[in-house]
């Protein structure tokens, strides 16, 4: 029989218990990220946006989420930098976000949380 410590061995010489710490260490380095940011809700949803939404959305060339958007809103008031919009209702956003439109994938809960998502839908709702 082997002993306990080597029943335990994963591929790579990591222990179940070294993993679960690891695991246990970046949820916690996570949390502090996130605490650290701080500030409003609307500081932090602008942080979401910066991070997650700008580099598809926001203004200027480059940016193909906002060029889609041009097109699809052309000969219309609505405008197509979503930071410049006043009509997307949290709901709206929480959808696009975890379900996806067009060509938009969807963004897991693993990288954006779901407190992150309200604060990104509030920000996005001013």
């Amino acid at each position: 029989m082997q002993p306990a410590c080597v029943r335990w061995m994963v591929p790579g010489g990591f222990t179940l218990g070294a993993l679960f710490m690891l695991g246990l260490m970046l949820t916690f380095a996570s949390a502090q990220e996130r605490s650290a940011a701080g500030g409003s809700a609307r500081e932090r949803g602008k942080a979401v946006f910066d991070h997650w939404c700008a580099p598809c959305h926001a203004p200027g060339p480059g940016h193909p989420g906002t060029q889609g958007l041009q097109i699809k809103y052309r000969g219309t008031d609505i405008p197509a930098v979503l930071e410049e919009r006043t009509d997307l209702a949290p709901a709206v956003v929480r959808t696009f976000v975890r379900q996806g439109v067009l060509a938009m994938a969807p963004f897991r809960k693993t990288e954006i949380t779901d407190a992150e998502l309200d604060d990104l839908a509030a920000y996005l709702a001013e």
